[in-house]
């Protein structure tokens, strides 16, 4: 089965990524302890050469860790039909104990890397080399999860057994069952929608106030509040989308399945819900971690305006989000509350 193309491309981006923080892991834990720009070392000019071609490497890695999370949910979709009991890709990550690990940890690579290349445009922008222990440090917290979720993807794919009779999603995510998914599938409908779209129109007006502020530190300080509130925006949308929105696609009061509305008969829809959501509260994560760092002088007069840019369009893709949402509701035949 691991021969199947869509497989191989994730195996081989997976080995590609681990390999590259594993070979990059030891460059930046020399640099964290012996960058030094004002010497004239030798050492400090072979970490300056180096850093170039290390940090072009892992921004390649990087933006391939993006696309790789969508060709991993859509080929785990693919193989359904594959499993007795799988409807969705839900069905196929159950068929082994590696399957929803993998996916968590590819979620949480997704986030890390967006960080990563926020932090590192954010260094390339200045000409003394701004934020570069701190890329490299966040390198080194990434490291682990990359390897981790490489490794759980390797041991997925090598142990599926179409033999395996798996459970249905509609087993998981119902209000009735017990774990997190049906915790989370129970969440009341009003409440939840209110709590989104106020949240939302929160971070929008934030975005506004932000873009136009004016001078370093107020503009600093807004971003910084965009970014923490756009980042917690993620875990309320999942829960609005399972306990929510999904029954409303489905026009099936009962079928809370995050994954199903993914599929052709829902029209995609649920690309048009994660897609924003993802690259928006990802880019918020970015924006709160590059806030929460000091700012040096090489970038003081053009990381703030980056920053104010990196806001909106993180605030754009929510909003879209949130209108895919709202689309999705209007469009149903279902009436969960009045």
């Amino acid at each position: 089965m691991i021969f199947d193309p869509p497989i191989m491309a994730l195996l081989l981006l997976a080995t590609l990524a681990m390999l590259a923080v594993l070979a990059a892991a030891p460059f930046a834990v020399f640099l964290l302890r012996h960058w030094n720009l004002e010497s004239g070392h030798a050492r400090q000019i072979r970490l300056e050469r180096g850093t170039h071609l290390v940090s072009t490497v892992l921004m390649l890695i990087m933006l391939l860790q993006l696309p790789a999370l969508a060709l991993f949910v859509h080929n785990a979709d693919r193989m359904a039909v594959l499993f007795t009991g799988a409807m969705c890709a839900m069905g196929t990550l159950n068929v082994n104990e590696y399957g929803m690990p993998a996916f968590l940890l590819q979620v949480a690579v997704f986030f890390g890397a967006l960080a990563w290349l926020l932090m590192n445009t954010a260094d390339n922008l200045g000409h003394d080399y701004p934020y570069i222990r701190h890329k490299y440090a966040l390198l080194l917290l990434l490291a682990p999860l990359v390897v981790g979720a490489g490794v759980l993807e390797w041991l997925y794919f090598l142990n599926l057994d179409p033999n395996v009779i798996t459970s249905c999603c509609s087993l998981s995510f119902t209000p009735e069952g017990a774990g997190l998914q049906a915790d989370l599938s129970a969440f009341p409908p009003r409440p939840t929608l209110f709590a989104l779209f106020g949240a939302l129109s929160v971070l929008l007006l934030l975005a506004g106030i932000a873009w136009r502020a004016n001078g370093p530190g107020a503009g600093k300080w807004l971003t910084a509040i965009y970014g923490l509130m756009g980042t917690l925006f993620f875990p309320l949308a999942i829960v609005a989308i399972i306990s929510v929105i999904s029954p409303y696609i489905s026009e099936a009061p009962n079928h809370h399945c995050p994954f199903c509305i993914l599929k052709p008969q829902y029209g995609f829809i649920g690309y048009a819900l994660y897609v924003p959501l993802f690259f928006g509260s990802g880019l918020a994560l970015g924006i709160f971690a590059l806030s929460l760092l000091p700012m040096p002088e090489s970038v003081r007069n053009v990381l703030p305006t980056r920053l104010r840019r990196w806001t909106l369009a993180s605030a754009l893709l929510l909003a879209l989000f949130g209108l895919a949402a709202l689309y999705a509701i209007w469009r149903s035949h279902l009436v969960m509350f009045y």
